[in-house]
């Protein structure tokens, strides 16, 4: 059915469906059900992404390792557990555009936050402040506040937050240069986020890092919403560090093992201060008993390694990354440029003061999510939506975060989004009479 020139009918989203070339990848994931059985509507991949059915069959090989061999696992062919972790050492760096050795996955985001802090964070005479979102996740404010007071300064005044202007709700980027142009020779660190986890922003990465680097600030991403959403040239945008998750878009599963990128100029420099560990050591020495030996960081991104990696909990980031590397992020990128616009062009279908989308309109300038800001009574929306088999994340006070993931979410998908969320604000957005099934 046609509304104005726009496709609104359910028989289109499903023509839609059938010409995508990704569609078979949905197979490839478990999604949850409803309590009659059927598939729940499923738009919550930027706060958890769904389980790969080959994800029990990685931890399971792990598991029959374990015991089949015990301790003789780590040195075991095919995965040994010794050099588990340098089998990501290519899928990362392809994955966020890196080159081989710049990558390691290991941790947790945060932590790795703090480890690359510790090594890039340098306060020194007047260059003592890092440079973050207003927007920016807690998470990562507390980690920024709390290494200015490991240094011995005041938070307050350390911390130097970016903001929208008045009255709007993203922050220009010309209003960043600004900012690094007027205050560069303080800030010693920008600490920005690749994509922004409230409004879905996508920050022009290379533009801030080659501004940020023109007033000599050192310069870091989290990427927690980046990573397997928007394609990345990380090694050639010149960017010093960057650090993500694992269990949003990449699917690892909860609490997944993080990944992080440190530039080659910086990854081969074993004088760089960082916090030292046995796994980050050179493996030909890791083992030595001798007390005299010190730390001798191996190449790579793999010398900030500071414990041994979970095997456990790696398994099932192997058999994510798999499905990346078959699929590849360009294929990605196409299919959400072209499902976050459909599922746009539907929201846009009536003039209404209900909703707000905040994400940018420019699909330049976003990933897979649309923010949409919801007046009155948000929270009892997003409630409705659940009873109704529609997962999405809600964020006080009032706006409701809607994720089309690529390689499991549909046009149904997001024509049932439409259906349901336009039902409960009162403004239909497609045909009454199209039963949701």
């Amino acid at each position: 059915m046609s509304d104005g020139g726009r496709q609104t009918g359910r028989a289109h989203a499903e023509s839609l469906d059938l010409a995508d070339p990704l569609a078979g990848c949905r197979e490839q994931f478990a999604i949850p059900a409803r309590p009659d059985g059927s598939p729940t509507v499923y738009l919550c991949g930027n706060s958890l992404g769904l389980m790969p059915n080959t994800a029990g069959a990685a931890v399971e090989r792990v598991l029959e390792d374990w015991a089949s061999y015990g301790v003789g696992a780590h040195f075991k062919e095919p995965t040994p557990w010794f050099s588990y972790h340098e089998m990501f050492r290519h899928t990362g760096a392809r994955l966020v555009g890196a080159k081989p050795g710049e990558v390691v996955m290991m941790n947790s985001l945060t932590v790795n936050l703090h480890l690359m802090m510790t090594t890039f964070y340098r306060p020194e005479g007047r260059r003592t402040k890092i440079l973050i979102e207003d927007s920016t996740f807690p998470s990562d404010r507390y980690a920024v506040a709390s290494q200015a007071q490991v240094h011995g300064l005041d938070p307050a005044m350390a911390v130097m937050v970016a903001r929208p202007r008045e009255g709007e709700h993203l922050i220009r980027i010309e209003d960043i240069e600004g900012t690094l142009e007027e205050h560069g020779a303080e800030i010693a660190l920008v600490m920005l986020s690749g994509v922004n986890y409230y409004t879905g922003q996508w920050f022009d990465i290379e533009r801030i890092t080659a501004a940020a680097r023109r007033q000599g600030c050192r310069v870091g991403f989290d990427l927690a919403h980046g990573a397997g959403n928007v394609p990345h040239a990380l090694h050639d945008w010149d960017v010093d560090f960057a650090v993500w998750c694992s269990y949003k878009y990449l699917n690892a599963g909860p609490g997944a093992v993080g990944g992080c990128f440190v530039h080659e100029r910086h990854a081969r420099d074993p004088q760089l201060p960082r916090l030292a560990g046995w796994w980050g050591n050179d493996p030909r020495t890791r083992f030595e008993r001798d007390r005299s030996i010190e730390f001798v960081p191996q190449d790579g991104a793999e010398g900030w390694q500071v414990s041994n990696p979970p095997i456990l909990a790696m398994a099932p980031l192997e058999a994510s990354l798999r499905i990346f590397d078959d699929v590849g992020m360009e294929a990605v990128r196409a299919k959400s440029v072209a499902l976050t616009a459909y599922l746009e062009q539907l929201l846009d279908g009536v003039e209404t003061d209900r909703f707000e989308i905040l994400t940018p309109r420019n699909r330049e300038e976003r990933g897979s999510q649309l923010s949409i800001c919801v007046r009155d009574d948000a929270r009892v929306l997003f409630e409705e939506l659940g009873r109704r088999g529609i997962v999405v994340d809600f964020r006080e006070p009032d706006v409701v975060r809607v994720a089309l993931v690529p390689l499991y979410n549909t046009y149904l998908d997001a024509w049932k989004f439409a259906r349901e969320f336009g039902e409960v604000v009162g403004v239909p957005l497609v045909p009454s009479d199209a039963a949701v099934k």
